[in-house]
């Protein structure tokens, strides 16, 4: 019951332009779920990350699962592709990647522009969370959609071009002096 009163509370964020306000935070929405949903998704929507960790760590959620593997293959394809247009070796336990996210990662890594090849990698992983989307929208799993929907939406609205730019000269470089950690968490 407390998922329906919660989720009936939410503001919608289909629709939303680049330009238009959101119509919540991420903040207002971890203080709209705090002390409405038990400790177990508590815990979970806190640890609801666009950026999974290298390691797979398991959840409860079928939703986080499927995102987790998507965004994990999809930086680790990029980072293929990556290192093999700079002639680098780049060794990765994942050896096939779905012609979706080889196709993703090859159109981001021929745009030129570092931030223009993020928006439409945005846009690809907002399209990917689409089909994810629970049809049950006053389930734990909607919680889990919505999270990382409006995570992905603040994160390219936060972006800058000059700090940006700064950012892709510092990775760039960390990459050609061979220190791999800025790939994925």
């Amino acid at each position: 019951m407390a998922e329906y009163y919660l989720i009936s509370q939410l503001p919608s964020l289909d629709g939303i332009s680049e330009n238009t306000p959101l119509p919540i935070t991420q903040e207002r929405f971890a203080e709209l779920c705090d002390g409405l949903l038990g400790k177990k998704i508590q815990n979970e929507l806190n640890k609801v990350s666009v950026i999974p960790s290298r390691n797979p760590q398991k959840t409860s959620s079928p939703l986080l699962e499927k995102w987790n593997g998507f965004e994990r293959n999809l930086r680790l394809a990029l980072a293929k592709l990556r290192a093999e247009k700079m002639n680098k070796q780049f060794d990765s336990e994942v050896q096939f990647f779905s012609a979706e996210i080889m196709q993703a990662a090859r159109t981001a890594i021929e745009i030129e522009s570092p931030m223009e090849a993020e928006k439409f990698l945005n846009r690809c992983r907002l399209d990917f969370l689409e089909t994810l989307r629970p049809t049950d929208s006053f389930s734990e799993e909607f919680l889990f959609y919505y999270g990382l929907k409006l995570r992905l939406i603040e994160r390219i609205r936060k972006f800058d071009a000059a700090s940006g730019e700064a950012a892709y000269r510092n990775i760039y470089d960390s990459i050609m002096n061979k220190d791999r950690t800025e790939v994925i968490k």
